[in-house]
């Protein structure tokens, strides 16, 4: 009965079966290139008390040289399960990419997750490049 209740409120608009929840992220991401730059690395995302490790692959198209390394933390917005933060990742809002500090940005998927970043960065890279990134989970 209950269920029910549930479902009809839920159809009707009036009530959400998973309300989007904050997680956590720790990521250290390298990049390197020349013309073409192609970083990866490893982070994990806390989200409702537990740890959820994760890969990061991305790749930049323009002008591009040397090799930094950044350490990343930041929110991820919008999460109704760990799995929504796997997917393909493009600068967030109208403006392009939102300053957080130093190498901060803001990000976005198809699953309407939004990664706000930021983290100081490691090395010499001068980079006038477009591209994005992509998470997996592990």
């Amino acid at each position: 009965m209950l269920a029910a209740v549930l479902g009809l409120l839920v159809s009707a608009g009036l009530a959400t079966p998973t309300m989007a929840e904050v997680g956590s992220v720790a990521v250290v991401f390298t990049k390197g290139g020349f013309i073409v730059g192609v970083g990866g690395g490893e982070g994990v995302l806390t989200f409702r008390g537990k740890r959820y490790p994760f890969t990061v692959s991305g790749m930049s198209v323009g002008f591009t040289i040397g090799a930094s390394t950044t350490k990343f933390v930041g929110r991820a917005l919008n999460l109704r399960s760990p799995g929504d933060l796997a997917g393909s990742y493009a600068v967030a809002g109208a403006g392009g990419a939102v300053a957080a500090g130093a190498g901060g940005v803001q990000l976005q998927n198809a699953n309407g997750v939004i990664l706000q970043l930021s983290g100081p960065k490691v090395g010499a890279e001068i980079s006038a490049a477009v591209g994005g990134v992509t998470i997996a989970m592990r």
